[in-house]
C-alpha cells in the first residue's frame, strides 16, 4: 500500500503540520526534525502529491526550465547547474528543450502552468515574448538566463558578451594575427560578442572585412561548413574566433581534414569554456563564462521571488575571462610568408 502523509507524521512523531511544512520547505522547523522526517519519507518510499498541493493553491516546490539546445553543452551544464542547486533547495526542476521554436515555447509552458510550477527559468533564445509576458500577468515568477530582454521586467542573468569577443579579439591580436575571423550564430548573443570583435580590430587599426564575418547554425557541423568557407578564400584567415566551443570544435576539425595543424597553420578561441574544452585536441583557448555560479544565482533569484522575499527585478551582467590553452599561437613562419 502506498505511504500517506499519515503513515510519515506516525513514523516520525511529529505532527502533519511539520511533516507539510518539510514537504513545503517552510516554517521553523529545527534541522533535527527535518533530516528525522525527510528520513522517515525516504524509507517510506512517500512521494508528495504536488497536483494537491496545487489544488489548495500551496506551493509545488517544482520550476520550469526551457532551454533552446540539450545537444550544447553549455545549456546541459547550466540546467545542471540550475538542478543542483535545486536539489539543495528543496525544488525539483522540470526540464523542456524548445529547439527555439516558438510552437514549444507555448506548448511547453502551457503544459508546466497546468501542472502548476512555482516559476520559471527561461534560458537564452526563448523567443516567444507573448507567452512570457502572460505569465507575468498571472503573476507567476520568471527568470531569465543568458538572455536580456529589456522590455520585460524579470530578473535575469548574463555574461558581458561584448566584453568577451572583445578579449577573444584582442587576444589574438596580441599574438600578431593579422588575419581573423569570427563565425557566430543567429542569436543577440552572438551579435554582442560580434561587436566586441568589430571594436577591437577598430582600436588596433586594422579593418573589418566582411568576408571574414560567417554566420553558422550553432552545431559542430556548422563550424565545419563554416570553416571550410573561410578557409577556401584566396586570403585565408590565420584565426579563427567562434562564438561558442560547439562550433569551435568543428572549426578544429575542418582544419585538421586540410592536413593543417592547429595552431601552427590556424589558431582557434571558441566560447563558453565547456567540457569540450579541455577534451579538445589540442586544448581550446576560450572565453570562459561563470556557468556553475550563473545557474546557482538564476535559481536564488526566483526562489527569493517565489518566496515572497524580494520585489526589485535585478539585471546581473557578470565579466568572462579568457582562458588560453593549445589552439591559439602565433602565425608560423610559412603562414606569415603567404600573407605577405
Amino acid at each position: 500500500m502506498k505511504a500517506t502523509i499519515y503513515d510519515v507524521a506516525k513514523n516520525a512523531g511529529v505532527s502533519i503540520a511539520t511533516v507539510s511544512k518539510v514537504i513545503n520547505n517552510n516554517g521553523r522547523i529545527s534541522d533535527k526534525t527535518r533530516k528525522k522526517v525527510l528520513k522517515i519519507m525516504k524509507d517510506l518510499d512517500y512521494q508528495p502529491s504536488f497536483a494537491a498541493a496545487a489544488l489548495t493553491g500551496k506551493r509545488t516546490n517544482t520550476i520550469g526550465l526551457l532551454i533552446p539546445d540539450l545537444a550544447n553543452p553549455f545549456f546541459a551544464e547550466i540546467a545542471r547547474s540550475i538542478e543542483d542547486r535545486g536539489h539543495e533547495l528543496g525544488v525539483s526542476v522540470v526540464m523542456c528543450s524548445t529547439d527555439k521554436n516558438k510552437e514549444k515555447e507555448e506548448k511547453y509552458v502551457s503544459l508546466l502552468v497546468r501542472k502548476s510550477v512555482d516559476g520559471f527559468i527561461l534560458a537564452s533564445g526563448f523567443s516567444n515574448v507573448e507567452v512570457v509576458e502572460d505569465l507575468l500577468k498571472k503573476k507567476i515568477p520568471v527568470a531569465m538566463i543568458a538572455q536580456d530582454v529589456p522590455t520585460l521586467l524579470v530578473d535575469t542573468l548574463s555574461v558581458d558578451d561584448y566584453k568577451g569577443g572583445y578579449l577573444a579579439t584582442v587576444h589574438l591580436l596580441s599574438l600578431e594575427h593579422k588575419r581573423i575571423a569570427v563565425i557566430g550564430e543567429v542569436a543577440r548573443s552572438s551579435d554582442d560578442r560580434i561587436r566586441g570583435y568589430k571594436e577591437a580590430l577598430q582600436q588596433s587599426g586594422h579593418l573589418v572585412h566582411d568576408d571574414y564575418i560567417v554566420r553558422s547554425e550553432s552545431s559542430i557541423e556548422g563550424g565545419r561548413k563554416a570553416a571550410d568557407h573561410l578557409l577556401n578564400q584566396s586570403n585565408p584567415p590565420t584565426a579563427i574566433f567562434a562564438c561558442n566551443d560547439l562550433l569551435a570544435i568543428g572549426v578544429i576539425q575542418a582544419v585538421q581534414a586540410r592536413g593543417l595543424v592547429v595552431p601552427n597553420d590556424v589558431s582557434i578561441i571558441g566560447f563558453d569554456n565547456t567540457i569540450l574544452a579541455t577534451t579538445s585536441d589540442p586544448a581550446l583557448t576560450t572565453i570562459a563564462q561563470p556557468i556553475h555560479e550563473m545557474g546557482q544565482f538564476i535559481m536564488d533569484l526566483l526562489i527569493q521571488e517565489i518566496e515572497g522575499k524580494k520585489t526589485v527585478k535585478r539585471r546581473m551582467l557578470l565579466l568572462p575571462e579568457l582562458v588560453v590553452r593549445n589552439s591559439t599561437a602565433k602565425p608560423s613562419v610559412s603562414v606569415e610568408k603567404q600573407l605577405t
